[in-house]
Formats: structure tokens, sequence, C-alpha cells
């Protein structure tokens, strides 16, 4: 993997996991929490989209639909073990 697609990859998961915080938190997990809970969610946000044949958000950017894709994956996560944890 190139550096530069590192950075991008980190950058997609730090905002949606930031966006995933706010969302079921009401608060982010800091800085490698919201990295790591991203990048979780970006997988499970590209297997759900791949699953159920999710419509393409088209939001102009390629850039900014991996960040919307992956902010729904990382809500689901937390809202998952949310109730696992219950």
């Amino acid at each position: 993997m190139e550096p530069m697609s590192l950075i991008v990859f980190l950058i997609v998961g730090l905002v949606a996991g930031w966006i995933a915080g706010k969302v079921v938190r009401g608060a982010g997990f800091g800085l490698i929490g919201d990295i790591i809970v991203g990048i979780v969610g970006a997988f499970i946000g590209g297997w759900l989209r791949a699953q159920f044949h999710l419509i393409p958000i088209v939001a102009g950017s390629t850039l900014l639909n991996e960040i919307i894709y992956a902010a729904i994956g990382a809500i689901v996560l937390l809202l998952v073990l949310r109730l696992v944890r219950r």
C-alpha cells in the first residue's frame, strides 16, 4: 500500500469513527478509537452495500461516498456492540 493511500484510509476511518461516535454515544472515542471504529465500520459498510445492493450514494466525490458508507457501517457496529453488552 502506498503511503498516500494509507493516509487516506486512516483519514476515512477517523472521520467515519468520529461521526459514528457522535451519532451513537454523543462523543468520540479519541483519535485511535475513532480510527479503529471507522476502519471496522468501513468493512461492515462495504459488506452491507454488497450484500443488500444498496443504491449508491452520489455525493459528488468517491471519498465522500466512502466516508458515508464507513460511517453507516461504524454506526451499525456500535449499535450491535451496545446490544451485546447488555
